[in-house]
Protein backbone atom coordinates (compact mmCIF):
# COMPACT_ATOMS: atom_id res chain seq x y z
CA UNK A 1 0.00 0.00 0.00
CA UNK A 2 1.75 3.42 -1.45
CA UNK A 3 -0.91 5.96 -0.02
CA UNK A 4 0.50 6.08 3.69
CA UNK A 5 3.30 8.68 3.43
CA UNK A 6 1.36 11.60 3.98
CA UNK A 7 -0.79 9.75 6.54
CA UNK A 8 -0.71 11.33 10.24
CA UNK A 9 -3.63 10.72 12.34
CA UNK A 10 -6.40 8.03 13.33
CA UNK A 11 -8.60 10.12 10.71
CA UNK A 12 -6.46 10.46 7.72
CA UNK A 13 -5.42 6.51 8.74
CA UNK A 14 -9.16 5.65 8.51
CA UNK A 15 -9.31 8.08 5.31
CA UNK A 16 -6.43 5.86 3.38
CA UNK A 17 -7.94 2.86 4.61
CA UNK A 18 -11.54 3.94 3.17
CA UNK A 19 -10.02 5.01 -0.10
CA UNK A 20 -7.78 1.47 -0.40
CA UNK A 21 -11.14 -0.46 0.47
CA UNK A 22 -13.33 1.00 -2.54
CA UNK A 23 -10.56 -0.31 -4.76
CA UNK A 24 -10.56 -3.37 -3.92
CA UNK A 25 -14.20 -3.79 -3.57
CA UNK A 26 -14.43 -2.51 -7.33
CA UNK A 27 -11.60 -5.55 -8.22
CA UNK A 28 -13.88 -8.41 -6.51
CA UNK A 29 -14.56 -9.58 -9.83
CA UNK A 30 -11.77 -8.37 -11.63
CA UNK A 31 -8.88 -10.79 -9.86
CA UNK A 32 -8.15 -13.99 -8.93
CA UNK A 33 -9.79 -14.93 -5.47
CA UNK A 34 -6.52 -15.59 -3.37
CA UNK A 35 -4.85 -12.22 -5.06
CA UNK A 36 -7.92 -10.53 -3.78
CA UNK A 37 -7.60 -11.89 -0.31
CA UNK A 38 -3.96 -11.25 -0.47
CA UNK A 39 -4.56 -7.78 -1.26
CA UNK A 40 -6.96 -7.33 0.95
CA UNK A 41 -4.35 -8.74 4.18
CA UNK A 42 -1.58 -6.77 2.85
CA UNK A 43 -3.69 -3.95 3.25
CA UNK A 44 -4.84 -4.41 6.69
CA UNK A 45 -0.44 -5.50 7.51
CA UNK A 46 -0.22 -2.08 6.31
CA UNK A 47 -2.95 -0.14 8.11
CA UNK A 48 -1.68 -1.66 11.36
CA UNK A 49 2.23 -1.21 10.91
CA UNK A 50 1.24 2.78 10.36
CA UNK A 51 -1.43 2.71 13.26
CA UNK A 52 1.87 1.54 15.23
CA UNK A 53 4.37 4.12 13.55
CA UNK A 54 1.78 6.99 14.49
CA UNK A 55 0.66 5.36 18.22
CA UNK A 56 4.31 5.26 19.10
CA UNK A 57 4.63 8.80 17.89
CA UNK A 58 1.97 10.26 19.99
CA UNK A 59 3.77 8.24 23.06
CA UNK A 60 6.85 10.19 22.34
CA UNK A 61 5.54 13.28 21.86
CA UNK A 62 3.22 13.12 25.50
CA UNK A 63 6.83 12.65 26.91
CA UNK A 64 6.69 8.22 27.49
CA UNK A 65 9.77 8.09 25.24
CA UNK A 66 10.89 5.74 22.72
CA UNK A 67 9.67 1.56 23.35
CA UNK A 68 12.09 0.91 26.43
CA UNK A 69 12.71 -2.54 25.19
CA UNK A 70 11.86 -4.57 22.03
CA UNK A 71 8.32 -6.11 20.64
CA UNK A 72 6.58 -7.68 18.27
CA UNK A 73 2.89 -6.80 17.11
CA UNK A 74 1.67 -10.26 16.23
CA UNK A 75 -2.18 -10.71 15.05
CA UNK A 76 -3.98 -14.16 15.32
CA UNK A 77 -7.66 -15.32 13.39
CA UNK A 78 -8.19 -14.93 10.20
CA UNK A 79 -5.81 -12.12 10.25
CA UNK A 80 -3.40 -14.74 11.92
CA UNK A 81 -3.72 -16.53 8.28
CA UNK A 82 -3.92 -14.29 6.12
CA UNK A 83 -7.62 -14.87 5.44
CA UNK A 84 -9.20 -11.98 6.79
CA UNK A 85 -12.14 -10.03 4.99
CA UNK A 86 -12.71 -6.43 4.48
CA UNK A 87 -14.60 -6.33 7.70
CA UNK A 88 -12.27 -8.45 10.08
CA UNK A 89 -12.02 -6.56 13.29
CA UNK A 90 -9.49 -6.91 15.75
CA UNK A 91 -7.39 -10.13 17.10
CA UNK A 92 -3.90 -9.04 17.66
CA UNK A 93 -1.30 -8.85 20.57
CA UNK A 94 1.96 -7.71 21.77
CA UNK A 95 4.89 -10.18 22.69
CA UNK A 96 7.52 -8.42 24.75
CA UNK A 97 11.37 -8.87 25.53
CA UNK A 98 12.18 -9.62 28.59
CA UNK A 99 14.77 -7.42 29.20
CA UNK A 100 14.90 -5.57 32.38
CA UNK A 101 13.72 -1.77 31.92
CA UNK A 102 11.75 0.21 34.67
CA UNK A 103 9.56 1.93 33.02
CA UNK A 104 8.67 -1.82 30.61
CA UNK A 105 4.88 -2.06 32.44
CA UNK A 106 4.01 1.59 32.08
CA UNK A 107 4.96 1.57 28.62
CA UNK A 108 3.62 -1.60 26.83
CA UNK A 109 -0.03 -0.88 29.38
CA UNK A 110 -0.51 2.23 27.78
CA UNK A 111 0.80 1.22 23.70
CA UNK A 112 -1.42 -1.58 23.52
CA UNK A 113 -4.60 0.45 24.88
CA UNK A 114 -3.64 3.36 22.24
CA UNK A 115 -2.99 0.63 19.60
CA UNK A 116 -6.05 -0.59 19.98
CA UNK A 117 -7.92 2.46 19.84
CA UNK A 118 -6.04 3.33 16.90
CA UNK A 119 -7.04 0.81 14.99
CA UNK A 120 -10.84 1.04 15.82
CA UNK A 121 -11.03 4.88 14.71
CA UNK A 122 -9.17 3.10 11.47
CA UNK A 123 -12.43 1.03 11.08
CA UNK A 124 -11.48 -2.23 12.54
CA UNK A 125 -14.14 -3.02 15.78
CA UNK A 126 -12.69 -4.59 19.16
CA UNK A 127 -12.58 -7.87 19.20
CA UNK A 128 -15.79 -9.45 21.59
CA UNK A 129 -13.76 -12.04 22.73
CA UNK A 130 -11.09 -9.32 23.99
CA UNK A 131 -8.00 -11.24 21.69
CA UNK A 132 -6.89 -8.02 21.63
CA UNK A 133 -3.36 -5.70 22.92
CA UNK A 134 -4.63 -3.68 24.92
CA UNK A 135 -5.67 -6.76 26.87
CA UNK A 136 -3.16 -8.31 29.71
CA UNK A 137 -4.02 -11.65 28.98
CA UNK A 138 -2.62 -10.88 24.88
CA UNK A 139 -0.38 -8.35 25.91
CA UNK A 140 2.83 -10.04 28.01
CA UNK A 141 6.56 -10.70 27.79
CA UNK A 142 8.19 -14.11 26.09
CA UNK A 143 8.66 -15.42 29.53
CA UNK A 144 4.82 -14.82 30.57
CA UNK A 145 3.86 -16.11 27.24
CA UNK A 146 5.40 -19.13 27.44
CA UNK A 147 4.18 -19.43 31.14
CA UNK A 148 0.90 -18.65 29.76
CA UNK A 149 1.23 -21.21 26.84
CA UNK A 150 1.68 -23.75 29.62
CA UNK A 151 -1.13 -23.32 31.54
CA UNK A 152 -2.95 -23.26 28.25
CA UNK A 153 -1.61 -26.75 27.24
CA UNK A 154 -1.45 -28.23 30.36
CA UNK A 155 -5.08 -27.45 31.47
CA UNK A 156 -7.16 -29.33 28.98
CA UNK A 157 -10.39 -28.06 29.63
CA UNK A 158 -12.64 -26.06 26.45
CA UNK A 159 -11.65 -23.00 27.10
CA UNK A 160 -7.62 -23.00 27.96
CA UNK A 161 -7.95 -25.38 24.67
CA UNK A 162 -9.07 -22.90 22.49
CA UNK A 163 -7.00 -20.09 23.69
CA UNK A 164 -4.20 -22.47 22.64
CA UNK A 165 -5.54 -22.79 19.46
CA UNK A 166 -5.88 -19.44 18.83
CA UNK A 167 -2.29 -18.93 19.96
CA UNK A 168 -1.57 -21.78 16.71
CA UNK A 169 -2.67 -18.93 14.16
CA UNK A 170 -0.35 -16.65 15.48
CA UNK A 171 1.56 -14.45 12.89
CA UNK A 172 4.54 -11.87 13.03
CA UNK A 173 3.44 -8.37 11.55
CA UNK A 174 5.61 -5.96 13.29
CA UNK A 175 8.83 -5.45 15.36
CA UNK A 176 11.05 -7.92 16.64
CA UNK A 177 10.96 -11.23 14.33
CA UNK A 178 13.01 -12.99 16.82
CA UNK A 179 10.13 -12.46 19.69
CA UNK A 180 7.85 -13.87 17.41
CA UNK A 181 9.49 -16.74 16.26
CA UNK A 182 10.67 -18.01 19.71
CA UNK A 183 6.62 -17.94 20.75
CA UNK A 184 6.27 -20.47 17.88
CA UNK A 185 9.19 -22.63 18.63
CA UNK A 186 7.87 -22.93 22.23
CA UNK A 187 4.24 -23.73 21.36
CA UNK A 188 5.63 -25.92 18.70
CA UNK A 189 7.52 -27.77 21.84
CA UNK A 190 4.54 -27.98 23.75
CA UNK A 191 2.32 -29.43 20.83
CA UNK A 192 4.94 -32.28 20.62
CA UNK A 193 5.88 -32.65 23.99
CA UNK A 194 2.43 -32.83 25.63
CA UNK A 195 0.81 -36.52 25.16
CA UNK A 196 -2.73 -35.28 26.16
CA UNK A 197 -2.85 -32.02 24.19
CA UNK A 198 -3.59 -33.32 20.51
CA UNK A 199 -6.60 -34.90 21.77
CA UNK A 200 -7.69 -32.22 23.62
CA UNK A 201 -7.48 -29.90 20.50
CA UNK A 202 -9.34 -32.82 18.49
CA UNK A 203 -12.43 -32.24 20.74
CA UNK A 204 -12.57 -29.00 19.74
CA UNK A 205 -12.28 -29.37 16.21
CA UNK A 206 -14.62 -31.65 15.58
CA UNK A 207 -17.60 -29.21 17.50
CA UNK A 208 -19.29 -27.17 14.94
CA UNK A 209 -22.90 -26.38 13.78
CA UNK A 210 -24.72 -29.43 11.71
CA UNK A 211 -24.72 -27.93 7.77
CA UNK A 212 -26.18 -31.41 5.32
CA UNK A 213 -29.21 -33.28 7.25
CA UNK A 214 -29.50 -36.98 6.12
CA UNK A 215 -31.23 -36.33 2.86
CA UNK A 216 -28.06 -34.13 1.83
CA UNK A 217 -30.35 -30.86 1.88
CA UNK A 218 -28.14 -27.51 2.99
CA UNK A 219 -28.72 -26.56 6.95
CA UNK A 220 -30.74 -23.32 6.83
CA UNK A 221 -30.82 -21.25 10.05
CA UNK A 222 -34.41 -21.43 10.98
CA UNK A 223 -35.22 -18.45 13.32
CA UNK A 224 -34.12 -14.64 13.87
CA UNK A 225 -32.60 -12.32 11.43
CA UNK A 226 -30.78 -14.57 9.37
CA UNK A 227 -33.96 -17.27 8.88
CA UNK A 228 -33.75 -18.89 5.61
CA UNK A 229 -30.44 -17.79 5.29
CA UNK A 230 -26.54 -20.22 5.67
CA UNK A 231 -24.09 -19.50 7.79
CA UNK A 232 -20.84 -19.64 5.81
CA UNK A 233 -18.72 -18.54 8.89
CA UNK A 234 -19.28 -21.41 11.07
CA UNK A 235 -21.20 -23.89 8.72
CA UNK A 236 -18.25 -24.17 6.78
CA UNK A 237 -15.20 -21.88 6.87
CA UNK A 238 -14.17 -22.42 10.66
CA UNK A 239 -14.70 -26.20 10.29
CA UNK A 240 -12.33 -26.28 7.33
CA UNK A 241 -9.82 -23.83 9.34
CA UNK A 242 -9.88 -26.24 12.44
CA UNK A 243 -8.93 -29.54 10.38
CA UNK A 244 -6.29 -28.26 8.64
CA UNK A 245 -5.08 -26.90 11.37
CA UNK A 246 -5.12 -29.74 13.25
CA UNK A 247 -3.59 -32.18 11.07
CA UNK A 248 -1.06 -29.29 10.49
CA UNK A 249 -0.40 -29.73 14.21
CA UNK A 250 0.14 -32.93 14.04
CA UNK A 251 2.66 -32.63 11.34
CA UNK A 252 4.30 -29.90 12.70
CA UNK A 253 3.90 -27.44 9.79
CA UNK A 254 5.04 -23.75 10.22
CA UNK A 255 2.46 -22.44 7.95
CA UNK A 256 -1.07 -20.47 9.29
CA UNK A 257 -2.86 -19.95 5.96
CA UNK A 258 -5.05 -22.39 5.79
CA UNK A 259 -4.82 -23.44 1.88
CA UNK A 260 -1.40 -23.42 1.95
CA UNK A 261 -1.60 -25.95 5.48
CA UNK A 262 -3.77 -28.17 3.38
CA UNK A 263 -1.26 -28.07 0.01
CA UNK A 264 1.59 -29.18 2.45
CA UNK A 265 -0.37 -31.53 3.77
CA UNK A 266 -0.84 -33.09 0.16
CA UNK A 267 2.90 -32.79 -0.94
CA UNK A 268 3.86 -34.90 2.47
CA UNK A 269 1.33 -36.83 1.97
CA UNK A 270 0.41 -36.39 5.71
CA UNK A 271 -3.46 -37.08 5.01
CA UNK A 272 -5.27 -38.97 2.10
CA UNK A 273 -5.48 -36.68 -1.00
CA UNK A 274 -8.99 -38.24 -0.97
CA UNK A 275 -10.03 -36.02 1.76
CA UNK A 276 -7.43 -33.10 1.98
CA UNK A 277 -8.14 -32.47 -2.51
CA UNK A 278 -12.00 -31.83 -1.37
CA UNK A 279 -11.21 -29.59 1.22
CA UNK A 280 -8.80 -27.50 -0.85
CA UNK A 281 -11.80 -27.44 -3.03
CA UNK A 282 -14.43 -26.62 -0.76
CA UNK A 283 -12.05 -24.14 0.96
CA UNK A 284 -11.65 -21.86 -2.56
CA UNK A 285 -15.34 -21.95 -2.55
CA UNK A 286 -15.65 -20.78 0.92
CA UNK A 287 -13.07 -17.80 -0.03
CA UNK A 288 -16.17 -16.88 -2.81
CA UNK A 289 -18.96 -17.26 -0.29
CA UNK A 290 -17.09 -15.11 2.47
CA UNK A 291 -16.22 -12.49 0.26
CA UNK A 292 -20.20 -12.55 -1.03
CA UNK A 293 -21.96 -12.94 2.61
CA UNK A 294 -24.22 -9.88 3.67
CA UNK A 295 -22.64 -6.70 4.24
CA UNK A 296 -23.45 -3.58 5.52
CA UNK A 297 -21.14 -0.33 5.82
CA UNK A 298 -21.29 2.27 8.48
CA UNK A 299 -19.29 5.13 8.33
CA UNK A 300 -16.66 3.84 5.71
CA UNK A 301 -16.62 0.64 8.18
CA UNK A 302 -17.79 -2.29 6.57
CA UNK A 303 -19.46 -5.39 8.58
CA UNK A 304 -20.74 -8.65 7.69
CA UNK A 305 -23.41 -11.06 9.58
CA UNK A 306 -21.59 -14.15 7.72
CA UNK A 307 -24.54 -15.22 6.22
CA UNK A 308 -25.53 -15.74 2.72
CA UNK A 309 -29.20 -15.01 2.41
CA UNK A 310 -32.20 -16.72 1.21
CA UNK A 311 -31.96 -14.61 -2.50
CA UNK A 312 -28.38 -16.26 -2.86
CA UNK A 313 -29.35 -19.54 -2.17
CA UNK A 314 -32.17 -19.65 -4.97
CA UNK A 315 -29.17 -19.27 -7.47
CA UNK A 316 -28.61 -23.26 -8.72
CA UNK A 317 -24.63 -22.37 -9.20
CA UNK A 318 -24.56 -20.53 -5.37
CA UNK A 319 -26.09 -23.80 -4.02
CA UNK A 320 -24.48 -26.41 -6.09
CA UNK A 321 -20.79 -25.10 -5.06
CA UNK A 322 -22.30 -24.45 -1.80
CA UNK A 323 -23.54 -28.43 -1.64
CA UNK A 324 -19.87 -29.80 -2.83
CA UNK A 325 -18.27 -27.92 -0.62
CA UNK A 326 -19.94 -28.54 2.59
CA UNK A 327 -19.58 -32.42 1.27
CA UNK A 328 -16.03 -32.27 1.96
CA UNK A 329 -16.72 -30.30 5.35
CA UNK A 330 -19.40 -33.54 6.27
CA UNK A 331 -16.55 -36.11 5.38
CA UNK A 332 -13.14 -34.46 7.27
CA UNK A 333 -15.33 -34.01 10.16
CA UNK A 334 -16.36 -37.41 10.03
CA UNK A 335 -12.70 -38.75 9.84
CA UNK A 336 -11.86 -36.66 12.77
CA UNK A 337 -14.56 -38.39 14.97
CA UNK A 338 -13.56 -42.15 14.02
CA UNK A 339 -9.66 -40.36 14.80
CA UNK A 340 -11.41 -39.03 18.55
CA UNK A 341 -13.01 -41.80 19.30
CA UNK A 342 -10.08 -44.12 18.21
CA UNK A 343 -8.02 -41.60 20.77
CA UNK A 344 -10.75 -42.25 23.40
CA UNK A 345 -11.15 -46.23 23.45
CA UNK A 346 -7.17 -46.04 23.60
CA UNK A 347 -7.59 -43.88 27.29
CA UNK A 348 -10.29 -46.10 28.61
Amino acid sequence: MDNLEDVDSAFTLKQARMKRQEELQKEIDQINILEWYQHVNDLHDAIAKKAIELTEKEMREEGYGLAPVPYAFVVFGSSGRREATLWSDQDNGLIISDEEHPDKERFFKEFGIRLSNMLESAGYAKCEGKVMCSETLWARTLSSWREQLSEWSSDLQWEPVRYYIIAADMRHVAGDLTLSHQFQEYFSFLFESTPDLAAAVLRNTVRHKATLNILGQVVKERFGEHAGGFDVKYGMYIPLVNSGRYFSLQHSLKETNTLQRLTKLSTLEAAPSSLIEPCEKAFLITLHLRRSAQMKEDHGVLSSSGYIDQDQLRDKDTLYKLRIGLSAVKKIHRNLQRQLRFVERGRL
